[in-house]
């Protein structure tokens, strides 16, 4: 029976270059030149942390950040920006998670949506992610254009193509 996948994943060697291309402009930028910049990504626990000695010149670093993503044609919707910075001795430091997989809230969105389709898919979720079958590939790749044309808060990537 045919299947896909529907996952939200983030190429961490695309996220490393952007974070390596914004480092080398925050050695280049006059008005970041005394803030003590730096950019740190932790692949591990998936997190951009920075750190500045002015609480605006850390938006400044956000702001560079979600443009060399964009470049690196990255989903900015990946990070979670919701958090706000903390002081720390004379530093403000910002830790910026990178959002990865579908929680439970999402991919009852992504199902229910499915399911209002009308199309011939079954749709379950499975772990962060969600599974859609049917009997026919045309259905499948009706359904993903469906869901390319819907905003789920994240960015929506098709895996696991299979006949």
């Amino acid at each position: 029976m045919p299947s896909f996948d529907i996952v939200n994943k983030l190429d961490l060697q695309l996220l490393d270059n952007a974070i390596n291309t914004a480092k080398k402009e925050l050695i280049t930028r006059y008005d970041l030149k005394d803030s003590e910049c730096e950019i740190e990504l932790d692949k591990k626990s998936k997190m951009i942390k920075l750190q500045a000695t002015q609480d605006m010149a850390l938006q400044s670093m956000v702001d560079i950040i979600l443009g060399k993503m964009s470049k690196q044609h990255l989903d900015v919707r990946s990070l979670d920006l919701s958090k706000e910075s903390r002081p720390s001795g004379k530093l403000m430091l910002l830790d910026i998670p990178v959002k990865e997989g579908l929680d439970k809230e999402v991919a009852k969105k992504v199902v229910n949506y499915i399911k209002t389709t009308g199309l011939k898919v079954q749709a379950s979720i499975m772990d962060d992610q969600v599974r859609v079958t049917g009997k026919k590939i045309d259905d499948l790749q009706e359904t993903i254009g469906k869901l390319r044309t819907q905003d789920f808060e994240l960015p929506l990537q098709f895996d696991n193509m299979r006949s």
